[in-house]
């Protein structure tokens, strides 16, 4: 399927309904899974439970890089989700999320909890790395080390199967697919690439915003994809229910024995549940004003301000449309927009910081990402609060982000500079906020 970023690469097959989406981890070649007798055995009852997407991620497979010569993890793959099921007029779809593909399916599911209702998570996990307030993450020297070994084996020799499927590290056989499979799944400058974005991407802040009948499992002695992964995810979802299974093998999701987690899943998917009607969605905000304006309007006499400001309104609105924002409100010399993905956000803010200058004016944005409500044609809830709080820190010309924004755009081309904690007016705790530094190449 051909995107304005390139092609996607993705099969359909299974029954005819439900329709669903099976996220596993970033290395994928959708032709080389039907090689393996395991995989084949998996894939073939999962089909039995409904019509399957499987999709092979940007830079993965079949699958472009990306036009614009880099890949942003979650909105790259909000995107290609979405243009799949569009293709084939599925509005809703039940979302499994596999090892590293539970972050992605989170956020999917997170964003756009009328379409995606129920999720699934297998040996998944919200965070790899440790971090503070997060101690069950691997400690920075093990994801070091990792990340050295996978390097220096990946495409060479199977060995890594040792600690992501020990039942099957020692058959030659299957050894020699995997190995083969590797070099047919990334080039190795991607594969490095995407263990960077498994290290650091971090949906921890979704999870409570998630509405979806949600079930995790998990295999009780994974040794890389660890149990108390599961246990985090099940207990910072809303009301999500977690199933543990015997066996160590998480990687790939077809080695070992799958037939516990595929009867979980098939329970789960035939057992009756009220439908999922909200009106609150996972979204990105963003806030804007003009700075210095009350002394514009007294240097340029009103009907010069007038102008002014109608230039500003035009270059505004020009850049949420560029980039899909949806303008929620105008605030005198501001805008308050909402947007299905942050990296679009900033790459906005940025163009239409840009823009301004150009015709002297100094804009100042803030963008968090979090819950918001839509009634009425109004939206409210305290992600609305808190980005306003955001661009109050702000300096001119600057795009200022909370942190739960800079996790989320992990892979991207942009840079932040830490701009310390803030206590913002109204808003509980303490908040790490950064400032996004001019990007590596041009938005697109």
């Amino acid at each position: 399927m051909e995107t304005p970023r390139g092609f996607i690469g993705y099969q359909v097959f299974g029954q005819e309904r439900p329709d669903i989406v099976f996220l596993t981890n970033w290395m994928t070649n959708i032709d080389m899974f039907w090689d393996e007798p395991s995989a084949v055995r998996y894939l073939d009852r999962l089909g039995s439970l409904g019509r399957v997407f499987l999709i092979d991620k940007r830079g993965s497979g079949v699958s472009d890089l990306s036009s614009r010569g880099y890949v942003d993890p979650v909105e790259d793959t909000l995107d290609d989700v979405r243009a799949v099921l569009d293709l084939h007029e599925s509005k809703e779809a039940v979302l499994i999320g596999d090892t590293e593909g539970g972050s992605l399916a989170c956020v999917l599911a997170a964003t756009f909890p009328q379409r995606f209702p129920t999720l699934i998570l297998v040996n998944s996990c919200a965070r790899m790395a440790r971090a503070e307030g997060y101690p069950i993450g691997a400690p920075p020297h093990a994801m070091k080390a990792y990340a050295q070994d996978w390097a220096d084996r990946y495409g060479v020799n199977a060995d890594t199967l040792r600690l992501t499927a020990p039942s099957v590290a020692e058959d030659a056989r299957f050894r020699a697919w995997y190995t083969r499979f590797q070099r047919q799944a990334m080039a190795p400058s991607v594969a490095r690439m995407a263990l960077s974005w498994i290290a650091e991407t971090d949906v921890r802040m979704v999870l409570p915003t998630i509405q979806a009948h949600t079930l995790v499992i998990h295999r009780r002695n994974a040794r890389f994809h660890r149990l108390d992964f599961g246990r985090y995810l099940a207990e910072h979802i809303p009301g999500a229910s977690l199933h543990i299974v015997e066996g160590a093998d998480t990687l790939p999701f077809h080695a070992g024995d799958t037939n516990e987690i595929l009867d979980a899943i098939e329970a789960f998917l035939t057992g009756a549940r009220a439908p999922l009607h909200t009106n609150r969605v996972l979204a990105t905000v963003l806030f804007s004003d003009i700075v210095g304006s009350t002394s514009m309007v007294s240097g340029s006499g009103d009907e010069q301000w007038l102008d002014l400001l109608a230039d500003h309104n035009r270059i505004v609105r020009a850049q949420l449309e560029r980039f899909r924002g949806v303008e929620i409100d105008t605030t005198g010399d501001g805008f308050v927009a909402t947007f299905d993905g942050p990296h679009r956000a900033i790459q906005s803010a940025l163009a239409m910081t840009a823009e301004l200058e150009k015709i002297g004016i100094n804009i100042r944005v803030g963008i968090h990402t979090g819950e918001i409500e839509k009634r009425d044609g109004e939206v409210g809830g305290l992600a609305m609060h808190i980005g306003a709080r955001v661009m109050a820190e702000a300096r001119s010309g600057g795009v200022m982000v909370s942190g739960t924004v800079k996790d989320l755009v992990i892979g991207s081309t942009l840079d932040f500079a830490h701009c310390g904690q803030f206590e913002l007016k109204g808003v509980p705790g303490t908040w790490n906020l950064y400032e996004v530094e001019l990007p590596v190449g041009s938005p697109s």
